[in-house]
């Protein structure tokens, strides 16, 4: 549709840029114009269906929500998979869900000691941040909060298979929001405080594990 309209605007912009005179000539010279720029039109009008139904390769295909465009082609969203052979990974993919023809397993052996590495290098995080409360370096304490930690509640979500180690990561993830929030608001009492009952709930956590 794109080529179609530049032919066509570049066809009807060509008559406007003739030379004008006042003689005879230049009268069929701008009539003979007009019939190169009609010629152009209709050249233009006739290969419109050619271009429309162009053969794959000759052009980009997408679809938006596998609605608009060329339905056949993958689109990101797919209308909640339902142009998807199989089920999606979740509404907004068109990737399939997690099967056992995955590549990743939940049940590599090398995943949980790597988590587990996770959450004991918080701890020593969490010992770092103590003089970043006392110096009143709150963008520190944030930032050490979202940097590396930033993987720490996956970690323990991971391993937090039953009522018991479920029970102490959430009372570790109030520890550590309740932290979190007094760094926001600067009130360096409470942040030492909550920085340490991070750790005390972060023991209790890993000696379950």
């Amino acid at each position: 549709m794109k080529l179609f309209l530049s032919v066509v605007t570049l066809a009807v912009s060509a008559s406007a840029f003739a030379p004008a005179t006042d003689n005879a000539a230049s009268t069929v010279s701008l009539s003979a114009t007009r019939r190169d720029s009609f010629a152009a039109f209709t050249a233009a009008v006739v290969a419109a269906p050619s271009i429309a139904s162009a053969v794959a390769g000759d052009s980009p295909k997408f679809s938006v929500f596998g609605i608009i465009g060329d339905g056949k082609s993958m689109s990101e969203g797919a209308a909640y998979g339902s142009d998807q052979a199989t089920r999606v990974y979740s509404p907004y993919s068109v990737y399939d869900a997690r099967s056992d023809k995955s590549v990743f397993k939940d049940t590599d052996p090398a995943i949980p000691p790597r988590k587990k590495a996770i959450i004991i290098e918080s701890r020593v995080r969490l010992k770092k941040i103590e003089p970043y409360i006392a110096k009143k370096q709150w963008f520190n304490v944030r930032d050490e909060l979202t940097r590396y930690m930033y993987s720490l509640r996956d970690s323990m979500v991971y391993f937090a298979t039953d009522k018991e180690t479920k029970a102490a990561s959430k009372k570790f993830f109030v520890s550590l929001e309740k932290l979190d929030i007094s760094a926001k608001q600067r009130k360096g009492d409470i942040a030492e405080k909550a920085r340490q009952q991070c750790i005390v709930d972060l023991d209790a956590f890993l000696k379950l594990i």
